[in-house]
């Protein structure tokens, strides 16, 4: 029998998924903000609703800091919380403006049910498990993507040209979101070193394969708005 390892957790949780994965990546609302015919409509949906999913995120990292005794973790997940609330959620309103979406109207709206049963299903994992367990079901957002926006970007049939989504192709492909992503799978190495046994493997599995195919259902959700 192989040794036991605790390297490249990301790369073992994908590859244990790996349909499911290449669904949320490769989804039809990917394909159609890099050849630009996806509808503005679509577009519009979810950026709203992304507005109420970083909400979430904070608390999903302020969970991961609760969930651990370690000073350096704690430090790393406020200053994440730190980040999204005072940083990613300014640009993303000052993103969405662009779009026509206020900050009082996209607080107001309702919650999609997408939206909410990743959230939840995020947050409900970290309150039932540890650290790895929330860290494991972040990381399809997190890492998947930087790996979208890296193949978008790489893609010679994507159209960067008169394409109204090439910015947002631009930011996840870019060098500051691709250092985080590559923070992201270092993180989840770390907390595997100190964590993962044998027989946590395959729950982690699950819970990395059920969050990615909440994530392609986000997609989903965004195409499914026409009007």
């Amino acid at each position: 029998m192989p040794e036991f390892s605790t390297d490249q957790l990301f790369a073992r949780l994908k590859a244990s998924c790996i349909d499911d994965w290449q669904a949320y990546t490769g989804h039809d609302f990917v394909h159609q903000l890099a050849n630009g015919t996806l509808a503005e409509t679509a577009f519009r949906h979810y950026l709203g609703q992304d507005y109420l999913f970083l909400v979430h995120f904070a608390r999903a990292y302020a969970l991961a800091a609760y969930k651990t005794t370690d000073l350096g973790e704690m430090r790393e997940a406020i200053a994440a919380v730190d980040n999204i609330l005072n940083t990613e959620m300014a640009l993303h309103i000052d993103f969405c403006q662009v779009w026509g979406l206020d900050e009082t109207a996209m607080t107001a709206q309702r919650e999609a049910k997408a939206t909410m049963a990743y959230t939840r299903f995020v947050l409900e994992t970290g309150m039932a498990g540890d650290s790895l367990d929330l860290y494991a079901a972040l990381a399809p957002c997190v890492i998947g993507y930087g790996e979208i926006g890296a193949a978008l970007a790489a893609a010679p049939d994507t159209v960067m040209t008169n394409n109204p989504y090439a910015s947002w192709i631009e930011m996840y492909a870019g060098a500051e979101y691709q250092d985080l992503a590559t923070a992201a799978i270092t993180k989840l190495d770390r907390l595997a070193e100190q964590r993962l046994t044998p027989a946590r493997f395959d729950a982690l599995a699950r819970t990395f394969r059920q969050a990615t195919i909440l994530e392609a259902d986000f997609w989903q959700m965004g195409l499914n708005q026409t009007s």
